[in-house]
């Protein structure tokens, strides 16, 4: 007798188990820079900023775009009345996010929450769920160009970031919200839509097969390497020097151009100065130029390509391993949420660059009794109820007429109770996105985490050990990984 699915997903077998890895490498890296020090003694940035620092937050915004894809379709995206129900459930879970980021923001942990920001993403997804793989990758290539230039020019004319982290208080003027959380805020959603629209293209591919797994990786370390490379020669240039010089962010003095961008290697907060096109150049963790979304986006690649291949090449048993090893990778809006919780005053540890141990053994210890349990996160299962029960009340409207449906249907909304192809892939989805039937879809809420701000007051985010002035620091939502079988 065959296993049910959710016992194989108990068992790591039907579930890519190598997304799971990405996602919890991607957690504890988000953590590691919260906790452990930028910079060590003698001013070099430390090794865990030098590794993480901008990539731990784009590799779960990526992984987010993987849940999405594998939750509608995989490599056939699915239509009509499914893919309505399908989105209607994401923007359901995406409301859920949105509030739980507002409330995260509520407590002094000294962290720029980006909860909020991943809900907007999710909603700014709607649009290309329809889109292939080939699509979705040249629409990903252009964004990661445009979307900083259209930043740069529409930023003058919107209202200073004023906030650490979007907040209740904020609600009272939505305009101010709104371009905040697009453009001006610690992870803006419209740039950041490059690392979204990578991984939808990605989940369109077949993870399973190694040969495209490798691919990946390889892709995703070219891009890096030429794009650190490239960015490298044009800030060395004198010109570019004299224009970043001319208006340098809050981070430190610097009488010259390789000190300014030594600065910057320990990364900005979220944007860049809008004085000079030149900034477009560099290639700082949070800056959101085409510059630091490809070498990001290239990382995630790499580590989501070599994690694939890891899980793939190993038996059965060792992948069962892995899977409960790394099960913190399947729950990640719940612990993103109790690291928070754990930064502030609410709960222990202390904060100290010590605590990173701490931090890492609960999370660990709770994610690995998770997975080795078959069963969610407790907001996992909340935001999967709230995303099944709207997707539900979409699948339950009355089909329209013969003649009407097949006009509709002629223009690609077939009515009725259309579930796609691909119904199966909804397992590998993380929390905060998957919106297959209730009971069976693995969600996606897949990336959240906290960044510094470089507005100056009283409010903007505490580094933790680093203080005001200290690098952004990043955060996670949650997972989804199921493949199409």
């Amino acid at each position: 007798m065959k296993p049910s699915g959710a016992a194989r997903d108990r068992l790591g077998e039907s579930r890519l188990v190598g997304v799971d890895v990405a996602r919890c490498l991607a957690l504890l890296g988000m953590v590691a820079t919260h906790v452990l020090v930028t910079r060590e003694a003698d001013g070099q940035l430390s090794l865990a900023h030098a590794l993480a620092g901008g990539r731990a937050s784009a590799l779960f915004a990526v992984l987010a775009g993987v849940s999405i894809a594998l939750l509608t379709g995989a490599g056939t995206p699915v239509r009509g009345r499914e893919r309505a129900a399908r989105s209607a459930g994401l923007v359901a879970r995406a409301l859920l996010v949105g509030l739980l980021g507002l409330m995260l923001a509520a407590l002094d942990s000294g962290l720029a929450i980006i909860l909020t920001y991943y809900a907007v993403l999710f909603v700014l997804a709607l649009p290309f769920l329809g889109l292939g793989a080939r699509r979705l990758f040249l629409l990903a290539a252009g964004w990661a160009v445009l979307a900083p230039v259209a930043s740069q020019w529409l930023r003058p004319m919107l209202p200073e970031r004023g906030y650490a982290s979007p907040s209740f208080e904020q609600l009272r003027d939505p305009g101010g919200l709104l371009s905040e959380l697009l453009l001006t805020g610690y992870y803006p959603a419209l740039p950041w839509l490059t690392y979204l629209l990578l991984g939808l293209a990605i989940g369109r591919l077949d993870l399973r097969n190694r040969v495209v797994t490798g691919w990946l990786a390889a892709l995703g370390a070219a891009l890096a390497v030429v794009a650190s490379a490239l960015s490298d020669v044009l800030t060395s240039r004198e010109d570019v020097t004299r224009a970043l010089l001319a208006d340098p962010p809050p981070l430190g003095s610097a009488s010259s151009g390789p000190e300014l961008l030594e600065l910057l290697r320990a990364g900005m907060y979220g944007t860049t100065p809008d004085s000079s096109w030149a900034w477009l150049l560099v290639r700082a963790p949070h800056s959101a130029t085409p510059f630091d979304l490809v070498q990001t986006a290239g990382s995630a690649m790499l580590v989501l390509g070599g994690c694939l291949l890891l899980a793939a090449a190993l038996p059965v048993l060792g992948r069962r391993a892995l899977a409960v090893l790394f099960g913190a990778g399947t729950i990640t809006l719940t612990l993103y949420s109790l690291h928070v919780a754990m930064r502030s005053e609410l709960l222990w540890p202390a904060e100290e660059p010590g605590s990173f141990r701490s931090h890492v053994l609960v999370l660990g210890a709770v994610g690995a009794l998770y997975a080795a349990r078959g069963i969610r996160g407790p907001l996992e299962s909340a935001a999967g109820a709230v995303a099944g029960a709207a997707a539900a009340a979409v699948r339950a409207l009355p089909a329209r007429s013969a003649r009407r449906g097949h006009e509709v249907g002629e223009r690609g909304y077939v009515p009725g109770m259309d579930t796609g192809k691909n119904d199966d892939s909804q397992g590998q989805v993380s929390e905060v996105a998957s919106m297959a039937h209730a009971g069976e879809e693995i969600d996606p809420s897949d990336a959240v985490a906290g960044a510094p701000d470089h507005s100056s007051g009283e409010d903007r985010a505490d580094e933790g050990t680093q203080g005001p002035d200290a690098p952004p620091r990043h955060g996670v939502p949650e997972e989804s990984n199921e493949s199409s079988r």
